[in-house]
């Protein structure tokens, strides 16, 4: 004859318990993941002609204000 009961008594299984748990742990990434994307949307990266222009600024302030010896 077939057993439909295929568990015996040592077996343990999840349960409800295990799946709410794994449940709980991809709601909390979902919400980790949302939050770090806006937080990376608000990062302001220069382009590399504002990046051209400060260096060029940063050296002719350096010539300008170099005190010249006597």
């Amino acid at each position: 004859m077939i057993a439909f009961d295929t568990v015996t008594k040592g077996d343990v299984s999840p349960g409800l318990l295990g799946f709410l748990v794994v449940a709980g742990l991809g709601f909390a990434l979902y919400l980790l993941v949302k939050s770090m994307r806006k937080q990376i949307s608000r990062i302001e990266v220069p382009s590399e002609a504002e990046l051209r222009e400060r260096k060029g600024a940063d050296t002719a302030a350096t010539t300008t204000t170099t005190p010249t010896a006597p």
